[in-house]
């Protein structure tokens, strides 16, 4: 069952599930960003919400990789980590999927109006995925449509459709009864 965990404190990241399966990070950049990793060098982001698309089927599973993701002080291993790393911007929220597939997660997020900030991001190993980051696409909330504490109203109305939507139409990994 997917889970959207709207607000990352301690206490989230522990109910995170330790099994495989796919996410989707909500990364809040204060500031623009220009990237320094060798195949990415001189690109640059502007301040705002991006969408990254992950898979964790490793030991520890989603919490673990979710964990690694927002810790702010590690050795960058993936393309996100230069996001995620040194104050650069922070993981503000997290839909998990167990059994999921990151390449799934992110058609579903692709919409007309989606932005592909950089070819290639997070998806080097992929060859069905122009890019695993999305940029959220600002809209104005509406009256008695807002959601506490999140930055950007269409990307967490986003998460929760898609949320819904895996809930009631996708069975990863088995099938339903």
């Amino acid at each position: 069952m997917s889970t959207f965990i709207k607000e990352i404190n301690d206490e989230t990241l522990r109910q995170l599930p330790k099994v495989a399966g796919a996410y989707v990070l909500v990364i809040e950049l204060s500031a623009d960003l220009t990237l320094q990793n060798k195949r990415f060098a001189g690109a640059s982001l502007a301040k705002g919400t991006y969408l990254y698309c992950g898979s964790a089927n490793g030991p520890g599973g989603i919490a673990a990789r979710v964990k690694r993701h927002c810790k702010q002080d590690k050795k960058p291993h993936w393309h996100v980590d230069e996001l995620t790393s040194n104050g650069a911007g922070r993981v503000v929220s997290v839909l998990v999927v167990p059994g999921g597939n990151e390449c799934d997660l992110r058609a579903a997020l692709q919409e007309p109006d989606t932005q592909v900030p950089i070819l290639g991001f997070g998806s080097s190993d992929c060859s069905l995925c122009q890019t695993h980051l999305l940029k959220a696409t600002m809209k104005r909330p509406q009256q008695g449509n807002r959601i506490a504490g999140f930055p950007m109203v269409g990307a967490a109305v986003r998460l929760e459709t898609l949320q819904r939507y895996i809930s009631d139409h996708i069975h990863w990994g088995s099938k339903p009864d």
